[in-house]
């Protein structure tokens, strides 16, 4: 398995195998096959057919097995997409020095674009996914930190790394379109209104298409209680022209929360860019660069 951090752990097939047969030898027989494409945060191994093992890859996320076996179970009745259930919470092991998770597998592939078949009706599915996630009344939910690498908080807290990543990437983008963008988003209205649950993370790689549609989300790693803005910024990484545009309608995004939207593709895209490389995460590296010049083309083009 290919290392994306320095303080990574070691994970294979080998350690799955010891885990599952010194803590659940009920499924020690199945079949361990390695996801791709990988996750950032969590190593995931598909378990037979119907289940898989996330194991976090650093110390940084190692209570997120616990986060999702608190919450997954209560949010997914009151969602649309169907969410990786927890079915068993594993415990350090075999020299792997933290609690890990079984989940539920969701069937299909990473929502691409070739893999949904109508943008209007992506555009509605997420629209209808974040609104009822919004509106889920479970208090108080997780807040930001480290742990969920801060989403949900005001942009500028986001401003010194942001502009540090920018400033680092300066020989390999329009670094004046890209701080425009940042620089409009950092001086919008901050969100006044109560804190909404958030995925935090939503894109191609952690939401799953399905017969052509939206059928799960998966990496909950983010979930937390914060500024919308946060899931919104999605309209650039799933969604183009028109079916952008309906999406902010059915959620009736305002101006300010639209422009703070953009400034977290673009605080994720950079981060993302200044930290990984095509040989440690060539998947969040292309979709960073794809997210960046969605919004610089769409803010170019709304100027």
């Amino acid at each position: 398995m290919k290392r994306m951090h320095v303080d990574e752990v070691a994970i294979d097939a080998g350690l799955v195998s010891r885990l599952l047969a010194a803590q659940f030898p009920q499924w020690a027989s199945l079949e361990i096959s390695y996801v791709e494409p990988a996750g950032a945060e969590h190593a995931i191994y598909r378990l037979g057919e119907e289940m898989m093992a996330r194991l976090p890859r650093t110390p940084r996320v190692a209570v997120q097995p616990a986060i999702d076996h608190c919450w997954l179970p209560k949010l997914a009745p009151l969602l649309p997409l169907r969410l990786p259930i927890p079915i068993a919470l594993g415990e350090p092991g075999e020299d792997y020095p933290w609690p890990w998770s079984i989940c539920a597998w969701i069937e299909g592939e990473p929502a691409t674009s070739e893999r949904l078949a109508d943008p209007t009706q992506t555009a509605s599915d997420l629209a209808e996914f974040i609104g009822a996630l919004q509106r889920v009344d479970l208090d108080p939910g997780p807040t930001p930190g480290p742990d969920n690498s801060w989403r949900g908080v005001p942009l500028a807290m986001r401003d010194e790394q942001t502009r540090a990543s920018i400033d680092a990437l300066a020989v390999v983008m329009d670094i004046a379109a890209v701080t425009a963008v940042w620089d409009e988003a950092v001086d919008a209205p901050e969100w006044k209104g109560p804190a909404r649950w958030l995925h935090g993370d939503l894109d191609s790689r952690n939401l799953i298409a399905r017969g052509g549609r939206l059928h799960g989300v998966v990496d909950w790693g983010c979930l937390v209680m914060g500024d919308p803005a946060c899931d919104v910024m999605v309209a650039w990484k799933m969604l183009t022209g028109e079916a952008r545009e309906q999406f902010r309608s059915e959620l009736s995004i305002d101006e300010a929360t639209w422009s703070r939207a953009c400034g977290w593709a673009i605080s994720q895209a950079v981060i993302a860019l200044a930290y990984y490389t095509l040989e440690t995460n060539a998947v969040l590296v292309m979709e960073a660069r794809r997210w960046m010049a969605e919004v610089i083309d769409d803010r170019r083009t709304a100027g």
